[in-house]
């Protein structure tokens, strides 16, 4: 699946400045998009209709599309795992004409699961005017509709189509909600921001009818994966309740918030987590580019030897390069993503004032910043993991994300205020050394893994 991390390499190698810019930017969006456009988005609806549309009325919006955002990808996250695997096996197979088939059999199959919830949530909880309820359950399905089509943007290589199309969705989505808030309050926001999403969508499945021009044919066969695959779905779940764990528990604080509507919220915590999370994606555009395709280079290499029968002296060689490879990516990783986290930690202060970001979520901010470093590194890790077909490992590691992360936000919400976002931070360095652990183990034994414990015919 690095695909178009190879299609990007090029531009960072061209002997110029723009083209090592362009090589990034086009990386953070297409590893990032969805959840970069959003920020991107409500930053511009925010300024746009500051003094226009009262601030209940905002509030209401971001309530509604942070809902969905977070609960549409917890829902999705077992199908995308499982879809994601299913292609990457087609192309490794060079049989994609069923990839339209796999598409479409996604968006349903996701939608399916999720329409009891989202009706039951919006219909009858959920105490807002009809056309609000209609346009957060449309708003939901369109959200719900992109991380299926993330699925297929690794394997895209006209990068400047994504990049094109999260751009144009982003400046609809916000002069859209901005021209529409005057008169219609918070359905009008909302309608703005779900129409520059629907264009997001629609532009980029549209690219996928592009890539893969075949008949819809077999679009459930996958499902065969989900027994086959047990534990891949069921870590494509647990990583995303993982991500938002710390928040639902948050909400519980006395510091929370309860909207008429019925939301639950804790803007403070909120907010500075997401900020936070924004300065992985400098970390995980180079992650793209560099790591994940040296490191799948070097992949190739040591698999395609061993069927060519190479000497044992050569196969070690490789498992080496791997190693090699793998710490170099890391080292990378840590230099860029610490000085990234360096400067926002210093730069805080001024950034705030300037922004007009309460103070509050000052010191949550800066231990968020530094549990993301964390975060992105086991990301990193899960990456190396899963082309291995560790899925057990890859689930483990998740589970013990998921159970740190809510028991230690639990436990310094008990402190009090000053220990806020502690939790998240101190889940994240356990699980990053659980991580490592693993990865070691796994290099380590690279060979009984390939000849033993993964061949199936030894079984």
């Amino acid at each position: 699946m690095a695909g178009i991390g190879f299609a990007l390499r090029k531009l960072t190698r061209r002997d110029d400045l723009i083209g090592i810019i362009q090589g990034y930017a086009h990386s953070a969006l297409a590893a990032t998009g969805p959840w970069l456009f959003t920020v991107a988005a409500l930053g511009a609806i925010s300024a746009l209709t500051s003094g226009g549309a009262p601030v209940a009325e905002i509030v209401e919006f971001r309530l509604v599309v942070i809902y969905n955002f977070a609960f549409s990808l917890v829902a999705t996250g077992s199908v995308m795992m499982v879809a994601t695997r299913y292609l990457a096996d087609s192309i490794y197979l060079k049989r994609v004409e069923g990839a339209i088939g796999l598409f479409l059999g996604t968006f349903v199959l996701a939608a399916a699961v999720q329409l009891p919830a989202v009706l039951g949530f919006y219909l009858v909880f959920a105490e807002l005017d009809l056309a609000m309820r209609l346009l957060a359950i449309a708003n939901f399905f369109v959200v719900s509709g992109i991380w299926v089509v993330s699925v297929f943007l690794s394997a895209l290589k006209d990068y400047a189509s994504i990049t094109r199309s999260f751009f144009l969705g982003m400046v609809i989505a916000a002069v859209g909600a901005a021209a529409l808030a005057g008169p219609l309050g918070a359905p009008g926001l909302l309608a703005g921001f779900t129409g520059g999403l629907a264009v997001i969508l629609f532009a980029l499945a549209g690219r996928i009818f592009t890539e893969y021009p075949y008949r819809v044919e077999k679009p459930f066969v996958f499902l065969a994966y989900f027994r086959k695959y047990w534990d891949l779905a069921l870590a494509g779940l647990v990583q995303n309740l993982a991500i938002w764990v710390d928040k639902w528990v948050m909400w519980t604080a006395p510091e929370r918030d309860v909207h008429p509507a019925g939301f639950v919220y804790y803007s403070h915590y909120d907010s500075a987590t997401f900020l936070a999370y924004m300065t992985v994606v400098p970390a995980i555009a180079g992650f793209v580019i560099s790591v994940e395709t040296g490191f799948f280079e070097k992949y190739l290499r040591f698999y395609r030897d061993i069927q060519r029968h190479v000497t044992y002296a050569r196969i070690v060689e490789n498992q080496q390069a791997l190693v090699d490879q793998v710490l170099r990516g890391i080292r990378n990783l840590v230099i860029l993503q610490g000085s990234v986290c360096f400067a926002c930690i210093a730069a805080a202060p001024v950034l705030f004032e300037w922004s007009g970001i309460p103070a509050p979520q000052l010191a949550m901010f800066r231990i968020a910043v530094m549990g993301s470093f964390f975060h992105v590194l086991v990301m990193s890790l899960t990456v190396v993991l899963s082309y291995f077909d560790l899925r057990r490992a890859v689930l483990t590691v998740n589970a013990v994300l998921l159970l740190t992360n809510g028991a230690f936000t639990w436990i310094t919400l008990q402190f009090g205020f000053a220990y806020y976002g502690y939790g998240f931070f101190v889940s994240a360095i356990v699980t990053f050394v659980v991580a490592a652990v693993m990865v070691g183990h796994c290099l380590g034994q690279l060979p009984y893994l390939t000849f033993v414990k993964n061949n199936t015919s030894v079984k």
